[in-house]
């Protein structure tokens, strides 16, 4: 039976819900998990590399031998809910535990950019953000509640493993939504990464900048005095700042995208030296989480808009966004944080931030002598 057009938003917004909040414990809680279960910093980096590997290299073989199908979606949403229970029978296994991660990492790259097409494909810049924001109040709810009521480390992959399965719940009804095609990616002749090099490696260095906040935040601020409830209020209260700048950036996305992800990659830059600067500082670490609002969503949002509007093959475009940020960046980023982890690693990262913007104003310039028009 098909669904009234009406469901689209709720449903997406279910999904983006569940999906982020899916991130949330991977994210916030399960490095600190792994730590009390005895694995070390380097293992954790390492581990949490090995999920956005997999989101590297899973565009490639969408482009040469595989098509992003109804099928092949449906599919990575069982294998991220196998995936989940996978962790509960292997975190005691550094290297079996590293197995099951590249399986959830591969199966969570394959999801995203298909519920992504269709809410591009079917809302307004406006609307997008409004039901984009939904992922946010899941990442931020997951966050309060765990930092009150976390207590054994197993708790955290009980939740892991419930939002992953109402992931799987949601994300299957939007399948009556897809309207666009499931051609293969290699009929494209003119799909192309090196035309726009310096866009792809700008949000390649992005994310590197990120895998310190995102893997070791938590273990980073504990280590200065801060508490673990405080520090679930600090993630949440980045998170409501971005899901503010969500819900009003309408207005904004019809301005120059390219002046805009400038904008959010120099203010990141920044992000990172108020947190190298002030680790112990409450008030400053806040103040650089209200930079959440632009380093990730005003970011986030103007990015995959601008990759929707390069590319004719929609799906693979940001197939290849997640894969090349999130998942090539993100891999990097959490080894080298792994590496790098100690006081001067936020300093490390807000340079690397630094030469992002340097690469992106590169882009801007070989694409306006391209005279390339948007």
């Amino acid at each position: 039976m098909k669904l009234k057009p009406s469901l689209l938003s709720p449903l997406l917004g279910a999904y983006y819900f569940f999906y982020f909040a899916l991130v949330g414990v991977y994210v916030i809680f399960m490095p600190k998990v792994l730590l009390e279960l005895g694995y070390s910093t380097v293992e954790v980096g390492i581990v949490y590399a090995a999920a956005p590997f997999m989101r590297f290299l899973l565009p490639f073989v969408f482009r040469h031998y595989l098509a992003l199908t109804l099928k092949v979606y449906l599919l990575s949403l069982l294998l991220t809910f196998a995936g989940t229970l996978l962790f509960l029978a292997t975190v005691e296994s550094f290297w079996v535990y590293l197995l099951a991660n590249l399986l959830f990492g591969a199966a969570m790259g394959i999801s995203l950019p298909y519920v992504e097409t269709i809410a591009l494909g079917s809302l307004s810049k406006g609307h997008y953000g409004k039901v984009r924001l939904w992922g946010s109040l899941g990442f931020m709810g997951i966050a309060l509640w765990l930092g009150k009521v976390l207590e054994a480390p197993y708790h955290a992959l009980y939740y892991l493993s419930t939002v992953a399965f109402l992931t799987l719940l949601f994300g299957a009804f939007l399948t009556k939504y897809d309207t666009t095609s499931h051609q293969s990616a290699q009929d494209d002749a003119s799909f192309s990464l090196s035309k726009y090099w310096a866009f792809w490696i700008s949000v390649f260095l992005m994310q590197v900048g990120f895998g310190g906040f995102y893997n070791f935040f938590t273990i980073y601020e504990t280590s200065h005095g801060i508490s673990l409830e405080m520090i679930s209020w600090m993630w949440s209260f980045g998170v409501i700042c971005e899901i503010v700048m969500l819900y009003f950036q309408g207005p904004l996305l019809q301005r120059n995208l390219l002046n805009i992800l400038q904008f959010a990659t120099l203010v990141t830059a920044l992000r990172w030296m108020i947190l190298y600067l002030f680790p112990d500082s409450v008030m400053l670490t806040f103040t650089s989480q209200s930079l959440h609002a632009i380093s990730f969503a005003l970011y986030h949002t103007a990015a995959i808009t601008y990759v929707f509007s390069l590319y004719t093959q929609k799906k693979l475009a940001q197939q290849f966004f997640l894969g090349i940020a999130f998942g090539l960046g993100g891999s990097v980023g959490a080894m080298l944080s792994g590496q790098i982890y100690g006081e001067n690693m936020f300093l490390i990262e807000a340079v690397i931030t630094f030469i992002s913007f340097m690469v992106l104003w590169t882009h801007q310039r070989r694409k306006a002598g391209l005279a390339y028009e948007i």
